[in-house]
């Protein structure tokens, strides 16, 4: 039977259960309607993104039909842990949130001859496994840099900004890590790796910084020149919407933060058999849909020898940062440095 498509799209909807109030921002159906068995995944990957993915693991399941649900990681969050929606696959590039699902006992344990390839670090007490690694990017806009040196790290990015202030006054975005579970996860990674996050933030919170959501606007705004440059945002993203006549993407030399795309099955899950299989072929398959995502089976031959790489690693240090008193203090810092 051929499969079909259903889009339904809509940003910000919310779902009609008021037991489910979380704000969906997207939502498809791919299989065939009249599927015997559904899988039931809720995920922080873009639909346009994933769409291929789920394509290629249904090609040998014609009686598959998968009704993939978008959010932003914190509406997943309440979605799993407050509201206790049922769904069978969670995935998330927020590492800690869903480290935090899975300490606190939302998902239930899986093992195969595939998870038991993954590294060390790309697994966690055998309920979490990451999929993929994706570089935080900085993207910059080929026409505002016209006739300037091209920043090889965010020390060059401070002279930049601090040399050419109306160059970027009004033109910087980045997360608004009150609201983004991956932005708040790259900001507290950057802020444990180095001093100089904080210099940079001061740097953009001079100019005049535009606040975001997500990656996929403030890609879209660079290449319209709306913006000219975002920082922080997913390389996979960036490399794939990216037409490099207009935009540059930048892994910083002297570190770039590496996020782990990760999945597990809630213990909720009603196709637990199922959601194990899209595991392996996320796992074994890697993310075809984003030619800026490394599959964690890769070594890293990906990245430039002299690239700094801090991968964000799965565990209960994860946690600190999510801790109510400590959080409420870094966004306070973050506030004062970006804010003005």
């Amino acid at each position: 039977m051929r499969k079909l498509i259903f889009s339904i799209g809509l940003i910000s909807l919310a779902l009609a259960s008021a037991a489910h109030a979380f704000e969906v921002e997207e939502r498809i159906s791919v299989g065939p309607a009249d599927a015997r068995r559904v899988l039931r995944v809720i995920s922080t990957g873009d639909a346009e993104f994933f769409e291929p993915t789920l394509q290629d693991f249904l090609s040998d399941l014609p009686d598959v039909r998968i009704e993939y649900t978008v959010a932003s990681s914190g509406e997943m969050m309440k979605a799993l842990d407050q509201e206790g929606l049922n769904m069978d696959l969670a995935i998330s590039i927020a590492t800690d949130l869903q480290t935090k699902l899975v300490n606190d006992g939302q998902a239930q344990p899986y093992s195969s001859a595939t998870t038991e390839r993954l590294p060390v670090w790309a697994r966690w007490r055998e309920h979490l496994f990451a999929f993929t690694q994706e570089p935080a990017a900085v993207v910059l806009s080929r026409k505002a840099l016209d006739g300037l040196p091209l920043p090889e790290n965010r020390q060059d990015l401070i002279a930049l900004i601090r040399d050419h202030p109306e160059r970027f006054r009004n033109k910087i975005g980045t997360y608004d890590i009150r609201t983004s579970g991956l932005g708040y996860l790259y900001a507290t990674q950057d802020a444990r790796t180095s001093e100089t996050y904080w210099r940079l933030s001061e740097v953009i919170g001079s100019v005049g910084v535009r606040l975001y959501c997500c990656s996929s606007q403030m890609i879209d705004d660079v290449a319209s020149g709306e913006l000219a440059m975002v920082y922080n945002v997913l390389g996979s993203y960036a490399r794939e919407k990216s037409n490099t006549e207009d935009v540059i993407v930048l892994l910083p030399k002297d570190y770039t933060v590496v996020a782990l795309r990760t999945a597990f099955i809630p213990r909720g899950s009603q196709a637990p058999e199922l959601a194990g299989l899209m595991i392996d072929h996320l796992i074994a398959r890697g993310w075809q849909a984003a030619p800026g995502a490394f599959s964690v089976l890769d070594d890293d031959s990906w990245s430039d020898d002299t690239q700094a790489l801090r991968r964000i690693r799965m565990g209960p240090g994860l946690l600190v940062y999510l801790d109510a008193l400590k959080k409420a203090a870094f966004l306070r810092e973050w506030s004062s440095a970006v804010l003005r």
